[in-house]
């Protein structure tokens, strides 16, 4: 369990901080360079994922917390919205107009919706801790960039879009998800 909450918090540390000390990290940049400072960030993001993966697999689900298997169609329904979330942060999506960080609102929607039906000590870990970093992230943007200025938008074929290629994500994820997760959901 120590490399698990040990990847989340290097994952969570690694990004809070241009969102927390962005001084120190505009500091880092003048010294180091852009492209210096992205590669560091980079490499330490990559060794947070090695860390959560290899976590992940070395805690088994030992004992279940809660029995909430009932809300699997719930998990779902948030997982395909958080993915349209994650399209719509890339996109000029009518999305953005209503919602300052969809794709941070995306990960907490994806953590939470794990969290309903994962309920072993490992996913309070990870989803736990992703969703506590969405919400600390989405406080400290706000906090650091002020007032919102929602984007214009013109049509709804990137919405239409959107929502067509998040679908077809979704359902490769979910064949996918015992691949790469090894819990299969069908």
């Amino acid at each position: 369990m120590t490399m698990l909450v040990a990847g989340v918090l290097l994952w969570m540390v690694v990004h809070l901080f241009p969102v927390f000390a962005p001084t120190f990290r505009a500091g880092l940049v003048s010294q180091m360079g852009e492209k210096p400072y992205a590669g560091v960030f980079t490499l330490l993001i990559v060794a947070s994922l090695v860390l959560i993966v290899f976590g992940w697999r070395s805690v088994g689900p030992d004992y279940n917390i809660y029995d909430a298997d009932w809300l699997r169609h719930v998990t779902y329904a948030f997982v395909l919205v958080s993915i349209i979330l994650f399209g719509a942060a890339k996109a000029p999506s009518r999305i953005r107009t209503y919602l300052r960080h969809p794709m941070l609102t995306g990960m907490l929607l994806w953590a939470v919706g794990h969290l309903l039906v994962n309920n072993d000590p490992r996913s309070l870990v990870l989803f736990g801790g992703m969703a506590l970093w969405s919400v600390i992230s989405i406080i400290g943007i706000n906090r650091r960039d002020g007032a919102y200025t929602p984007p214009a938008v013109k049509g709804w074929g990137v919405e239409i879009r959107l929502v067509l290629i998040s679908v077809v994500i979704y359902v490769a994820l979910v064949f996918a998800h015992p691949y790469f997760t090894g819990m299969p959901l069908l």
